[in-house]
């Protein structure tokens, strides 16, 4: 080889070696596209059914279809429309797949949640996984939320967590789930924990028997960005499809048949979460949390006191 060509060679390689090195610095790893790994998934651990297997409609029927066990379900000007699981239960893994649907959505509330807000008007828990509807260009944010003994005639004391996540949720199905055991609180996102909320005492932890809802319904006063963007309902209907429903715990009425020992969301049986699992919460939390109640100033937590 030449020493002119060697010169070449030795630029092209160079050059070749800076680009390299700016596209590996520019161009987004894969964990910066998603969590890493939980290293446990525990919705294959449980049995999916159909929505007619353990839930009936609750209210707005006719806009409500049934397809081969999934459930679409949607909010127009006329009325949204609610589900609600057969029995109640006292402890369990409660989850399903949810498709959101996009464009304008702003002051659309689409749900998946325990409550006992019917058989304890003015006086219940509850425990939230709510999409808050957005505008065109913004993401949506998923909130989750615990609520002990109050209700919108009482003094409402939330306990929000919020995200934006890490994927486009109107683009496909993902699977959203809520552990509720005596001891511990933990919602998941495609088997990613996200939230764990600890019983660190009677008065802030829900122990009473609960129902599982799901719903849409018009939340304009506060939903997208504090109530700022209202339902426009020339962009209606707004639709929330769900499938692959999971039911599995202590079912109160004990009728259903369902175990009655709490179900664990770790490779640990007594609970908790594993450290791989651990990590993958401390990842969401630390690049998708956009608010947290307890780093919030202008609460006042003397009502808040797990903080």
């Amino acid at each position: 080889m030449s020493l002119h060509s060697s010169f070449l060679f030795k630029s092209l390689y160079f050059s070749l070696l800076i680009i390299l090195i700016i596209i590996g610095i520019t161009s987004p790893s894969i964990s910066a596209q998603g969590p890493p790994s939980p290293g446990y998934y525990p919705s294959s651990r449980f049995g999916s059914i159909g929505f007619d297997q353990g839930f009936r409609n609750l209210w707005g029927p006719q806009h409500q279809r049934l397809d081969q066990g999934s459930l679409t379900i949607w909010l127009d000007k006329s009325s949204g429309s609610g589900f609600k699981s057969l029995h109640p239960y006292q402890s369990g893994y409660f989850s399903a797949s949810v498709k959101l649907q996009p464009g304008y959505t702003a002051g659309v509330d689409t749900s998946f949640y325990l409550s006992n807000n019917q058989a304890r008007p003015g006086d219940h828990d509850e425990i939230d996984i709510e999409f808050l509807g957005t505008t065109p260009g913004k993401p949506y944010t998923l909130q989750t939320n615990v609520f002990v003994r109050g209700s919108g005639d009482r003094n409402v004391i939330g306990r929000e967590m919020k995200f934006h996540l890490w994927f486009d949720p109107t683009k496909d199905f993902h699977n959203y789930a809520i552990l509720w055991t005596p001891s511990e609180i933990i919602f998941l996102v495609d088997d990613v924990p996200i939230r764990r909320y600890p019983r660190k005492s009677d008065a802030t932890f829900p122990l009473r028997p609960m129902w599982v809802y799901g719903s849409v319904w018009d939340a304009s006063p506060w939903a997208t960005e504090n109530g700022k963007y209202k339902v426009d309902y020339r962009y209606a209907p707004f639709v929330g499809r769900y499938t692959n429903f999971r039911l599995s715990g202590c079912a109160a009425d004990r009728s259903s048949g369902g175990s009655c020992n709490p179900p664990s969301v770790s490779p640990s049986r007594a609970g908790g979460l594993s450290q791989q699992q651990y990590s993958a919460m401390q990842w969401v939390q630390r690049n998708h949390m956009v608010y947290d109640y307890c780093s919030d100033p202008k609460r006042d937590h003397t009502h808040t006191p797990e903080c």
